[in-house]
């Protein structure tokens, strides 16, 4: 049985034009013409059509598909093994695609309950820095303490974080202006505060992802900044914050 070209357009999704681009380079020749000289395509065509617009849809090229399905060594049972890895493989491509675009729309949620005028509302002129929230993603969005942190809060729960916030950095500023060290009681006492809020918030925080994030405070300014806002930083700030919390985990 033989089938026009306009069936064979019909069955596979292409056009008509394609075809014969396929007829003109070689890929796929139809195997029978008509009394009037029309094209006619046979099943084992359709097959090899079928086989062209599966390696197309996987992105080869036009060249390397030839090359593919006219390999002598590979019959049609290895062609659908090599498509079924071939398969595999992108399924899994596109699972860790689908992962990281989750991972992005959860970075984008956190404070998305908030209108413009709330967040203002909530944390003043304090914005958070163009492109934070991919690079979050990218350092810690594989962590259950992120997928924890990257859920929306409400307005209500943002005011009570800040207004949080706000009370334990104006402590630690007391205790910093007192000329108190890092490895003072009233410092390590805040260093393991800090540490539970974050617990609180990130689902669970021990002593040394604690002192990684402390360890970004003295390095970073844009880490230091979320947790102090920069009116309120002081030389050498993010140290301090560092070394209380190392003091702090020596002492547990």
């Amino acid at each position: 049985m033989g089938y026009p070209v306009g069936k064979v357009a019909a069955l596979s999704g292409i056009t008509v034009r394609t075809l014969h681009h396929y007829d003109e380079i070689g890929l796929l020749s139809p195997s029978g013409r008509t009394a009037a000289g029309y094209r006619s395509y046979s099943e084992d065509d359709l097959d090899r059509l079928q086989r062209v617009l599966f390696y197309r849809e996987l992105g080869f090229g036009l060249e390397t598909i030839a090359k593919v399905i006219e390999d002598p060594d590979v019959d049609a049972l290895e062609h659908l093994r090599r498509q079924r890895v071939l398969l595999v493989e992108r399924i899994g491509e596109l699972t860790r695609m689908v992962d990281s675009v989750d991972r992005v729309i959860e970075a984008k949620q956190v404070g998305a309950a908030l209108t413009p005028e709330e967040r203002f509302e909530v944390f003043g002129e304090y914005r958070e820095p163009e492109g934070y929230a991919e690079e979050a993603v990218r350092r810690w969005g594989e962590t259950p303490q992120w997928r924890a942190a990257a859920r929306p809060l409400s307005k209500e729960e943002w005011i009570e974080a800040e207004k949080v916030r706000r009370d334990w950095v104006r402590r630690l500023l007391d205790v910093v202006d007192s000329g108190a060290p890092a490895d003072s009681a009233a410092a390590m006492d805040l260093a393991e505060e800090h540490r539970l809020l974050l617990a609180a918030f990130m689902g669970e925080c021990g002593h040394a992802l604690h002192r990684e994030i402390a360890g970004m405070y003295a390095t970073d300014p844009v880490q230091l900044g979320f947790l102090v806002r920069e009116p309120d930083q002081r030389p050498g700030l993010g140290e301090y914050i560092r070394d209380a919390v190392d003091a702090n985990a020596g002492r547990s």
